[in-house]
């Protein structure tokens, strides 16, 4: 790297706090209002929504559910795109669609109005989180990833406990104007993502090759130096083809890591759409919910970011990974078990949200570092958050209202989602370990040497010369 330095005159820290600066903010700020308008609906629920457009049964549970249909089937498509329309174009555009969408679900009259706004949302945000892992994934290497990718995916502890005290503010505000309180929540927070779209179009950063902070000697030193930490070139030059797209798809690498965020979305997404109602049902008023939901996330929060520093510190992922799940699950645990005792339920939130919240991006990150090639890069972490979304669907369905205030069905089913993210999470674990070994036996060697030069650029991680992180 020294060499690389003196022959670009680049310095490498220097250029890391750059990209640092440059690119990490607008990202965070981003998937800050996109997880803020996202589950800001079980905070305008605490405040009467159900109640105010008459949904009975589980009509609610269909509104939560409606979002990530959408969700699931976009994702690779959105990946896809950006390849073609730049990222900053791209992402600033979903930003304010569904902050202008998020303005709409405040005057929503029935269920119907309700789930079409739903849907658009999930529509237009499909495309935002697996394109910033995409970006992300493409500045750093494996062993600058983790603390970056947490940081990130921090905000979204961030959101969940701005979500809850901005609406315990917002409850101040119920009857203003003839709007209920969780109108306001929607009008709100909808007219604030609107109004960064602007500010995120003129920061979000585009792919290295074509981003406008960086100087030609800048881009060719990142481009060089990701190549020699990967071992493949990242194939950003080559155009791709929706044959490429599918052969991503054969393999275990892509497959693994979905499922495993997958597992892991069902417990998550549960406990973010119905943690405000699980502590209003241990015995505290609407307001006060908002207010006691906020606490668990900030633990999360610091919770992430220090387990991101120690996997990066000492370039593990699947051991932080294990030992976060396993917080999750105790947490769980301490919310099913302890029904008589709200204080321990409580206690076993904090618990919930640290673990859960901070296994997700040790996966995600874990699976994208391990993708070589641009194309291997974008299905990859499309598919592993589409794919894995299916489990908000799952989410959505197993917090019911006649199960409160135990909600047995529900934290069993997240509990055993947990429990299958761990098993899909050694299953990837032993996938690398083994290939690292293959790929350096003189028959794979000789297969992979043979295919020709556009085949093995577009393979990335599958070269020899690649080592996978676990």
């Amino acid at each position: 790297m020294e060499q690389l330095s003196k022959e670009l005159g680049v310095d490498d820290k220097k250029l890391m706090w750059k990209i640092d600066a440059c690119v990490i903010p607008p990202f965070c700020l981003l998937y800050f209002l996109s997880f803020l308008d996202r589950v800001n609906i079980s905070n305008a629920n605490v405040y009467g929504l159900s109640e105010d457009l008459g949904l009975t049964g589980n009509q609610y549970n269909i509104a939560l559910t409606v979002f990530f249909v959408p969700y699931v089937f976009f994702e690779v498509i959105s990946n896809y795109i950006i390849k073609f329309v730049k990222p900053h174009v791209w992402l600033s555009a979903c930003i304010l669609s569904f902050g202008a969408i998020s303005i709409g679900m405040g005057f929503v009259k029935n269920f119907g109005g309700l789930v079409v706004c739903r849907f658009l949302i999930g529509f237009t945000e499909s495309g935002t989180f697996p394109s910033i892992f995409y970006l992300l994934g493409c500045f750093y290497t494996k062993a600058e990833s983790q603390r970056r990718f947490s940081a990130f995916f921090s905000v979204t502890a961030l959101a969940g406990a701005a979500s809850g005290a901005i609406a315990y503010k917002i409850h101040e505000l119920d009857g203003k104007h003839g709007l209920a309180a969780w109108q306001w929540i929607f009008i709100i927070e909808g007219a604030v993502t609107c109004g960064c779209a602007g500010l995120l179009f003129m920061t979000i950063a585009d792919f290295p090759e074509e981003c406008r902070f960086l100087k030609a000697n800048e881009r060719e030193f990142l481009k060089r130096k990701l190549e020699i930490y990967s071992g493949a070139a990242s194939a950003y030059e080559i155009t791709n083809t929706v044959k490429d797209v599918l052969n991503c798809f054969k393999d275990l690498l892509v497959w693994l890591p979905a499922l495993a965020y997958l597992g892991m979305i069902v417990p998550a997404y549960g406990y973010a759409y119905f943690a405000a109602t699980i502590i209003r049902d241990m015995g505290y008023t609407a307001a006060s919910a908002n207010q006691h939901s906020v606490y668990p996330w900030l633990a999360a929060f610091f919770m992430m970011n220090i387990v991101a520093f120690l996997s990066d510190r000492f370039r593990k992922r699947l051991p932080f990974f294990l030992a976060s799940a396993v917080i999750g699950i105790a947490g769980l645990a301490m919310i099913l078990g302890a029904k008589d005792s709200p204080n321990v339920r409580y206690g076993g939130c904090f618990l919930t949200a640290a673990g859960l919240y901070t296994a997700m991006p040790l996966m995600v990150c874990w699976a994208a570092l391990n993708m070589g090639s641009h194309i291997r890069k974008s299905v990859g972490t499309a598919w592993q958050v589409g794919f894995g979304n299916i489990g908000g669907i799952i989410a959505t369905f197993i917090f019911l209202k006649k199960d409160a205030p135990g909600y047995v069905p529900g934290l069993s089913v997240a509990i055993a989602g947990t429990c299958f993210a761990i098993l899909c999470g050694l299953a990837y674990f032993f996938t690398v370990y083994r290939l690292n070994r293959v790929k350096q036996t003189d028959s794979y060697k000789q297969k992979f040497y043979a295919m020709d030069e556009r085949a093995q650029v577009i393979a990335g991680d599958l070269n020899p010369n690649f080592t996978y992180s676990y």
